[in-house]
């Protein structure tokens, strides 16, 4: 048995839940989520809850059973509050801008890397180059903070580039000065 797809998920006030066999749709005050979900799995909306049945009992079918009810969660939590993740640059000399939905980064190339945020992900530089990136959708704000921190991820001898924040980066000495 599922432990996560036992539990039924709440629906806020403001919220508004469409399921059409295996399609749902998630309405908030933020925005419109969509999303096919697993022909194995069974969704029923009543008394402003949605719980989750598996239609089997395999041991992949139990693993869509919690997968499902994490995804429709975080549809609900997206539209009603939305979901942010807060990179650090970090670097002498680096530094982040924004510019509409162009996001600039100088991380030590000798041209600045323009990175252009997707549709639905907003971004805002504050003045210590922490980069902050919000949408309702869980997995494209995750997906585009990943593809940020790529562009130059932490090195492990002086700690520079860009790093989740409260990310830690495991130091390495360097080379040990010419004893003989």
């Amino acid at each position: 048995m599922s432990r996560i797809g036992k539990q039924p998920v709440s629906i806020p006030n403001g919220v508004t839940v469409e399921v059409k066999g295996t399609h749902i749709k998630v309405t908030g005050k933020k925005g419109i989520l969509e999303r096919d979900l697993r022909p194995e799995m069974q969704v029923e909306v009543a008394d402003n809850q949605i719980v989750c049945k598996p239609k089997g009992t395999s041991k992949q079918v139990m693993a869509y059973w919690g997968m499902t009810r994490s995804l429709i969660h975080n549809m609900i939590v997206g539209v009603s509050e939305g979901f942010s993740r807060v990179l650090t640059v970090e670097g002498v000399g680096y530094r982040a801008s924004m510019s509409g939905s162009t996001l600039t980064l100088n991380v030590g190339y000798s041209n600045p890397v323009a990175f252009l945020l997707p549709a639905g992900i907003s971004g805002e530089v504050s003045k210590d180059n922490a980069i902050t990136v919000q949408g309702i959708d869980k997995e494209l704000v995750g997906l585009t903070a990943a593809r940020i921190r790529a562009v130059r991820p932490p090195e492990p001898y002086k700690g520079k580039g860009i790093r989740y924040a409260g990310e830690y980066v495991a130091r390495k000495v360097g080379k040990a000065g010419g004893k003989k």
